[in-house]
């Protein structure tokens, strides 16, 4: 990864707001090809972006291809063939609440894109969370600037060669570097902002945004909690949550944060953690190859911090390795106010809190931060009713943790503290465009609008607006 130069960044704005200018963008065709650029990019380039991913992340090969290269390829794909479903002018005159005069003045509404974005995506999952984004904006018809993490230095350094040989120069812009680049983008004018990662930083690129008026989609994250109703199949629901857990090393904004569960349902549910585990990795998972390792040393210090100040109980890991920056899915049974329940983990650290029952449950969540997902765990209908109706949160699962990423047609996005903001597919191209509306006025409109000049007088306005009944200009 090479540092973009502080005194390119403006340049780099600018050439994005004159590319929009000439309206390169706007053409189905070129925004078709752009896409299937993309596709052909990932395909052809797979093993250097899923080694690359190895080396920033230790992440193995397989969640590579299934949760980032495969999801991208087929929604890129996806995107190029529904697009001029998605950027069709839509026609109102068919609209039931439009009065038959006026449905002659052509009422249209057109997704129109927004200009010149800026998309911050984060170290975690960064091929999906630059491309997904990207995707988005080139659909919607806009210019993009990309920062890439520099916490990934070889996936960003891989993309930063890629790019520019696959996509159009004029349209696409990649940005590397830390704090200094990141603030020196943020000072320039942006059509949308589309960032991804943690709250603290969204308030500071809010702050940015507010000086120029510039729209936001933020994707946070928080703690999401599941809740345990102990009728449920225990042993796969617990087997569902370490799935959740294990995957990329925890280092994900959905996956699941802490437990809630009755008393009774605790030691079969913490029985059913134990044999997942063993079941998934029989020799641990410290050496494992299907295993994560933590981003680097400032969080393996944070995430290992944790563990040494938490009050709890652990019931399951706990090992550490700290050459190789694993820490073992560890399992820690607390009572409020532990260290915790605090913030979000964002690593493999998975806490049980006892609760009476599922309404309990209910009260402790909606007392706090609403999260990105909650996932219940229960088959009872009414329960599920209970959840959806007593909490609030950007995505609620039942039964499972995780796989509501893999329904496309969704849309993907947080509420209050855990961001707003839709995106996947038509959502994100949503997210970079704005509904114009226009309407043509005809000739022989005039006499049904002739009322509306001065000098107003009672008859006109009883004319125009009262239609028969008594209005109160009369009274």
């Amino acid at each position: 990864m090479i540092d973009t130069p502080l005194d390119e960044i403006p340049k780099i704005n600018a050439s994005l707001h004159a590319t929009f200018a000439t309206r390169k963008t706007f053409p189905l065709a070129w925004r078709q090809h752009q896409l299937l650029q993309i596709s052909r990019m990932l395909q052809d380039n797979h093993k250097a972006l899923a080694d690359s991913l190895y080396q920033d992340l230790g992440k193995p090969a397989f969640e590579v291809y299934t949760t980032e290269l495969n999801v991208m390829i087929d929604r890129a794909i996806l995107s190029a063939k529904r697009l001029p479903e998605w950027a069709a002018e839509k026609n109102l005159e068919g609209h039931p609440d439009i009065p038959p005069p006026q449905k002659k003045w052509k009422p249209r509404v057109t997704p129109t894109p927004k200009g010149a974005v800026l998309i911050i995506s984060p170290w975690n999952y960064p091929l999906i969370l630059s491309m997904q984004g990207t995707i988005g904006a080139i659909a919607a018809g806009c210019t993009v600037c990309l920062k890439l993490s520099e916490i990934t230095p070889n996936f960003a350094g891989v993309m930063q060669r890629l790019l520019p040989q696959y996509l159009d120069q004029d349209a696409l812009k990649v940005v590397c570097g830390g704090v200094p680049e990141v603030t020196k983008v943020l000072e320039q004018k942006w059509d949308h902002i589309f960032y991804t990662g943690h709250g603290s930083v969204a308030r500071i690129i809010a702050a940015a945004a507010a000086k120029h008026l510039t729209p936001l989609t933020l994707e946070l994250g928080g703690k999401s909690p599941v809740i345990v109703d102990p009728e449920c199949d225990l042993e796969l629901a617990a087997k569902r949550v370490l799935f959740g857990k294990l995957s990329n090393c925890g280092q994900l904004c959905v996956s699941p944060d802490y437990v809630l569960i009755p008393p009774s349902a605790l030691a079969a549910f913490t029985e059913g953690l134990k044999k997942a585990y063993a079941s998934c990795y029989p020799d641990g998972s410290l050496k494992s190859d299907s295993y994560a390792r933590i981003i680097n040393m400032q969080h393996f210090k944070r995430i290992k911090g944790l563990l040494d100040r938490t009050q709890g109980k652990v019931l399951m890991g706990g090992g550490i390795d700290e050459e190789e920056r694993r820490i073992e899915p560890t399992v820690v049974l607390v009572k409020p106010g532990d260290v915790l329940l605090e913030s979000e983990t964002f690593g493999p650290i998975l806490a049980i809190m006892e609760v009476e029952d599922t309404s309990a449950a209910c009260q402790w969540i909606s007392a706090r931060d609403h999260p990105l997902v909650i996932y219940l765990f229960s088959k009872n209908e009414q329960i599920q009713k209970d959840v959806r109706k007593l909490t609030m949160s950007g995505n609620l699962v039942f039964n499972d943790t995780f796989m509501q990423l893999d329904v496309k047609v969704l849309p993907f996005g947080g509420v209050g503290e855990s961001g707003y903001g839709r995106q996947v597919l038509q959502h994100t191209f949503e997210c970079f465009s704005y509904d114009r509306t226009s309407v043509d006025i005809p000739a022989e409109a005039e006499q049904m609008v002739h009322l509306r000049y001065p000098p107003y007088t009672e008859h006109s306005f009883r004319s125009r607006m009262c239609s028969g009944f008594e209005c109160a200009y009369s009274r």
